[in-house]
């Protein structure tokens, strides 16, 4: 039901995701990200428990296979699940249980990972990797080209509903968490979104920080 990628941008060590599903509001239960620590997708027949778990096995110091194997190894109905998971290095690791639904894939690149499920095709996650290795810009440009990718490469086997792009930085509210809940066209809503969001974003965390020093907010009424 879902097609994601997990990322680390090697030159700002922000942390990333993006996903889509035929499902509702898949980025709510799906897409985890820590600042300084990592990305975690926890999908397919979704635990939405588990994400934080392996961030905080990352965040102790465990590297993603490690992390992946403590929450992972030994637990109940994990064979239903898959999990995506990069580090502060730039590793990744997947979890793909012997029950993921349908045609399935995973695929791994420089600081990255992709895996889906009830796709269309088993080589949607390498297309995603292909298009976020090639890409340029700020991470969450290069992972709505992922995601784009992924749907031009064929998506889910169904029409996908819901997408989401989440970005932390150094703080420890997320830099970017943006979410097309349902919609007839999620990505192209979420591209709009994030053509929106980006070049206010850093005003919002100027805001957050010191208001007295933030730009003004453009909108009626704002002198």
């Amino acid at each position: 039901m879902t097609f994601s990628l997990v990322a680390r941008c090697a030159e700002t060590g922000m942390f990333g995701m993006v996903i889509s599903s035929s499902s509702p509001a898949v980025a709510a239960r799906c897409a985890h990200v820590r600042a300084g620590v990592g990305a975690v997708a926890s999908q397919n027949i979704t635990d939405p428990t588990l994400g934080p778990l392996v961030l905080d096995r990352l965040e102790a110091g465990r590297d993603a296979a490690e992390a992946l194997a403590d929450v992972t190894e030994g637990r109940a109905h994990i064979a239903y699940r898959q999990l995506l998971v990069v580090d502060r290095s730039g590793a990744a690791a997947i979890h793909s249980g012997s029950n993921v639904l349908g045609t399935w894939g995973e695929a791994r690149g420089r600081d990255c990972a992709a895996g889906g499920n009830l796709l269309a095709n088993d080589g949607i996650p390498s297309a995603m990797i292909a298009a976020f290795e090639s890409a340029r810009g700020h991470l969450g440009d290069r992972l709505m080209a992922a995601l784009r990718a992924g749907l031009d490469a064929g998506g889910e086997a169904g029409p996908v509903h819901s997408a989401g792009l989440k970005v932390a930085d150094r703080l420890s509210w997320p830099l970017v968490d943006l979410r097309i809940d349902w919609s007839d066209d999620p990505i192209g809503d979420l591209e709009t979104a994030w053509l929106v969001y980006r070049p206010q974003m850093a005003a919002y965390v100027s805001r957050a920080e010191d208001p007295t020093r933030a730009p003004s907010y453009g909108v009626p009424g704002d002198e």
